[in-house]
């Protein structure tokens, strides 16, 4: 079983306060009193480390952490082939990508903290997969190589020749105010590259506070406004992450026929979803996202929409 099974620590860098505690996790491990390796940390040290290759899964230093910082985790031996990104030793490690169809939209639902801004970083092209390679980072031939002879292969390429220009509508719309500055029309008029501002703000219900400021907007107008400020532009890949927090059912299903107005046969359209209904009808197909929160994350193969929302809700994924 051992052969079949790889294991990874997660050490949560908030939680883990080695000037406050008298390091249990060393001294209770059977390996470090083998005289090996296995958690190196001092009282100097900002973060304890945990080296996955000599960890044997015992669990002790996971209840020896007066600070509950650790986290061991049992994966599948098949699942490290198929790692997209790591941000570190011993932090969140993300499996395989969705994988997105022009002319098509592309629905992701997972719990929080499984990957799914991450993945959307990723095709976006903001954020360099490592492949897991956190120490030596992998050069884009080596990434295009990597996915040789999948659909990402081309996609990649196309985003390194600058062919694809991606957007991303922000999670948290709450931050907007601090990035944008001025009044909501001159805003939405500086963007307005597809020259639909007027059909956008009625739809959205924008017309009543285009002479406001962003730092003056609720959460649902904030929201509404994010939406228009990324379908008033051109580009060909468009990505939604949780369009539907802060609107009522109304505003949620106009949201939704906004979105799906920017299909074009050769641009992509990706959300991030957990209103199911609102997936529903937003999407053409389904990946669906599993794991731990904050500790890894597995994107499953694509699925029709009505086969990954039963897929979502039994928890259970058969291809798998």
């Amino acid at each position: 079983m051992s052969d079949r099974l790889t294991r990874i620590a997660i050490v949560s860098s908030d939680r883990c306060k080695p000037k406050k505690c008298r390091q249990e996790c060393k001294k209770s491990c059977p390996v470090v009193k083998t005289g090996k390796l296995c958690i190196e940390v001092t009282s100097a040290s900002k973060i304890a480390f945990i080296s996955e290759e000599l960890c044997i899964g015992c669990g002790i230093c996971v209840k020896k952490c007066p600070f509950e910082a650790i986290q061991i985790i049992n994966l599948p031996k098949d699942l490290d082939r198929d790692t997209t990104h790591r941000y570190g030793a011993n932090t969140f490690k993300l499996h395989r990508l969705p994988v997105p169809r022009p002319g098509q939209v592309l629905g992701l639902v997972g719990t929080n903290g499984i990957g799914k801004s991450t993945a959307l970083k990723v095709l976006a092209g903001k954020l360099k997969p490592n492949l897991g390679r956190f120490n030596n980072p992998p050069d884009w031939q080596e990434i295009l190589t990597y996915f040789r002879g999948s659909e990402l292969q081309n996609y990649f390429t196309r985003i390194l020749e600058d062919n694809l220009k991606a957007i991303i509508k922000p999670q948290y719309v709450d931050h907007i105010p601090k990035a944008v500055q001025g009044n909501v029309g001159q805003v939405l008029d500086q963007k307005d590259e597809r020259e639909v501002k007027a059909e956008l703000c009625k739809d959205l219900e924008l017309n009543a506070v285009l002479d406001r400021n962003v730092g003056d907007l609720s959460g649902g107008e904030l929201q509404r406004f994010a939406i228009a400020v990324v379908a008033i532009q051109n580009a060909e890949i468009y990505m939604f992450d949780e369009p539907s927090s802060y609107l009522d059912v109304k505003q949620r299903l106009k949201a939704a026929q906004v979105i799906r107005s920017l299909l074009r046969p050769n641009s992509y359209v990706i959300v991030v979803e957990h209103d199911l209904s609102v997936l529903d009808y937003l999407s053409d197909f389904i990946c669906c996202l599993y794991g731990k929160p904050g500790a890894y994350g597995v994107v499953t193969l694509p699925f029709s929409v009505r086969e990954g929302i039963n897929i979502f809700l039994a928890g259970f994924v058969p291809t798998e």
